[in-house]
Formats: structure tokens, sequence, C-alpha cells
């Protein structure tokens, strides 16, 4: 008899989930992003709503809940109904970052149903104009040799403030870390010779690099951007396996079918194929994800990897929530 109920039971479950994805999308779809419009998250996720409109055949509306790192827009994405019609962009500061420096009423991982991986944010080791060094390998040999003199710019808890930390471990350099509320003002001190380096977007430094006003020494991932292909890598420069990268995701809540995972996952795939997208997010200094990692189980791989490795590297720094 228990065995006819629970047959029943799941016959059951497998109908109402098959008939909400079958009638999925049927009105708006919400993306929330945790962090101000115009930002890289707000930027991503703007870039991808027309073509996921167009594939879904609903309105993709960008929400912008803010506050505490990005934890509150976040927060309300992991408590939202399994419905498919709020879906969090968020990526390395929120999904990762947050889970280490802040106590949060969701799990990272398990409050969420991965979509796929979007694109990365690879950023450049740049300094002032007249910084002695003139390649990465003569910048590690004048830190080391100017241990605790050279100052670098970064804001609390943000991507400059935990690559600076990874950067001082890897290479056992010491500086000193000058805090800023945000990545301009600290850009705007390197251009003025103010701070000696920074580990920083290229959003907000190719253009002084291109300017002459700074120098790059390289980008801290596998590949040259498209935005800057005279930039070596940071294994062409010398400090093989400096990946460091701010990435961009999406999840939906935890216990959203698998059905509604997949007609959004293939909305995002067939935006990210499209050459004008792509064109817009090399703008940004963005690298998309190949073709084989736009799969949620890609996605919870690479965000299960990530926290393993910088989740250490944070704690050990004792960097806490700004």
């Amino acid at each position: 008899m228990r065995k006819h109920i629970l047959a029943v039971v799941i016959l059951t479950v497998g109908c109402v989930v098959d008939a909400i994805a079958q009638g999925y999308p049927s009105r708006p779809i919400t993306i929330n992003v945790g962090f101000p419009a115009g930002g890289p998250s707000d930027t991503v996720a703007r870039i991808l709503s027309e073509p996921m409109r167009v594939s879904l055949g609903q309105p993709v509306v960008i929400e912008n809940v803010t506050g505490a790192g990005g934890t509150i827009g976040v927060g309300r994405v992991a408590h939202a109904a399994p419905d498919g019609y709020m879906l969090s962009l968020g990526g390395w500061n929120t999904h990762v970052v947050d889970g280490a420096i802040y106590a949060l009423s969701f799990d990272v991982l398990r409050d969420f149903e991965p979509i796929l991986l979007i694109a990365s944010n690879p950023y450049l080791v740049v300094a002032r104009k007249a910084m002695p060094a003139n390649d990465l390998r003569g910048l590690i040999s004048w830190l080391k040799a100017n241990p605790e003199k050279a100052t670098a710019g970064m804001c609390i808890g943000c991507p400059q403030h935990v690559f600076a930390a990874f950067f001082q471990d890897v290479t056992g350099t010491r500086f000193q870390l000058v805090p800023y509320r945000g990545a301009a003002p600290a850009i705007q001190d390197l251009v003025a010779g103010r701070i000696d380096i920074m580990l920083d977007s290229p959003v907000s430094s190719l253009q002084h690099v291109n300017a002459g006003a700074i120098k790059a020494y390289a980008v801290t991932a596998k590949n040259r951007l498209v935005s800057a292909p005279e930039v070596p890598t940071v294994d062409e420069a010398g400090l093989p396996g400096f990946y460091a990268s701010q990435w961009f995701a999406l999840w939906a809540p935890r216990s959203t079918p698998r059905p509604v995972i997949d007609k959004l996952n293939a909305a995002v795939v067939h935006a990210l194929a499209d050459p004008n997208v792509q064109r817009r997010m090399a703008d940004l200094g963005l690298q998309i994800f190949p073709p084989e990692q736009q799969t949620p189980e890609a996605l919870a791989a690479f965000h299960r990897a990530e926290i393993e490795k910088w989740w250490p590297i944070i704690k050990a720094a004792n960097i806490k929530g700004g």
C-alpha cells in the first residue's frame, strides 16, 4: 500500500513539474542584481535581457536590490518561489566572497539551482607610470627588494583586496593596502602616482593603460584580453597559474524544476552565441565561458572549486565585510 501511495505521489509531482515547464514562462521574469545600476553585474544582466526576452517570449526585468555587498538581493532570490520567475545574476563577489565574510541567512551553494556560467572578468596587474619595473618579473623583484614600502589601492572586501592578498601570498611580497570607497578613486590616485600598484578590472583601468598613464604588466587569466591583446597573461609574464577573475553566473532558487532550468539555460546559451552580445562583452574586458562550460553541472562544479580556492585565502587574510 505504501509503495502504491509513493508511486502515485511521484507520478503526481512529475505531472505538476511537466505542466509548469510546458507553460513556462507565462509572465515576466525578474533577474535580481545585488548592486546598483551601471555596475558590472547590472551591465551583464542588461546585455542578456533582450536576447533572453526574444528566446523566452516574455519580458526580462532587471531588479537592483542593493546593500551588504549584494547579500540582500541574493537573499531575496534564495527565499523566492522556485518557479523560474526570480533569478540571481551574481558570481564571484556574491556567491563566493560573501559566504566567507558575512553571516548569511542562506547557503551560497545549497540554496540555489545553477543555470550556467556567463563570463569572467580577469584583472590587470597595473602600476603607476613611473614604477621602475618594466615587466611583471621586474615588479615582483622590486617589491621583494622594498618590503612594505609599496602601496596598493583597494576597497575592503572587493576583488582588489582579495586578489592583492593572493598576490602577496603567491609571490612572497609584502606591501601596504590602502583602502578606498571604490575602484574609481583608487585608479585616479594610481594615475596621479599617489599609490604604486593595483590589481584592477580592465573596465576601469584599460583606458588609462591605453593612454600611457599607467603600466599594465599582465592579465590574470589563461588567455589574453580581446580588448588588450598586447598585455601578456600571467603565464607568459612569469607568474604561471595566478588566475584571479571576477566572474558572473545565473542561478534560480533551490528546487526550481529542471525543465525550467533547461529552458533558461538554452535562452542564455543562445544569447551568448550572438555576435553582438560577444562584442559588447569583449568591450568590457569579459571572456565568455566556452560552450562546454555553459551547463548547470559545470557551474556547480566551478562554484564549489572557487569556494575551496578562495575561502582559505580570504580567511587567512582576515578580510571582513565592509
